[in-house]
């Protein structure tokens, strides 16, 4: 089972909670979720630093030297479940998530997840998803450009 680390702080508890809910909606997308996951949570910014996500397919892709459609696949993915991503987000935190954005590195093997928060006192400025990819076919074309 995966572990989940968490800075000590009042926020410590939803951190926890944003780190869960990231590494299972992963694991729910691609078969296997990250190993450790620690979330940030600074104003209107949440940070979510997963490492040890790669599948067993993905590594033998990267022992074959294919990093980069390892890296278009996980773009793919990112965009077919940044939906779910944010919904859980904003359950857990009550706010709204203005921008999500998102990234993985190969060695080391870690990912980045990225939501920025609408100001608690402010009306949601957008849906949280508008500027990344909204479906697989868009996400491994904008990793083609």
């Amino acid at each position: 089972m995966p572990t989940t680390q968490t800075e000590a702080s009042p926020s410590g508890s939803k951190a926890a909670a944003i780190s869960n809910h990231v590494v299972r909606t992963m694991s729910a997308y691609t078969g296997r979720g990250p190993t450790k996951g620690r979330t940030y949570i600074n104003d209107d910014v949440v940070t979510v630093v997963l490492k040890d996500t790669l599948t067993k397919g993905e590594r033998s892709l990267v022992s074959d030297d294919l990093d980069k459609l390892v890296l278009e696949m996980r773009k793919a993915f990112q965009g077919t479940m940044r939906h779910d991503l944010i919904e859980g987000i904003e359950e857990i935190l009550g706010r709204k998530v203005e921008a999500f954005m998102s990234d993985d590195h190969i060695d080391p093997d870690v990912a980045v997840e990225i939501f920025l928060l609408a100001p608690a006192d402010a009306a949601p400025q957008g849906d949280g998803a508008r500027g990344a990819a909204k479906t697989p076919s868009e996400a491994m074309a904008s990793a083609d450009a």
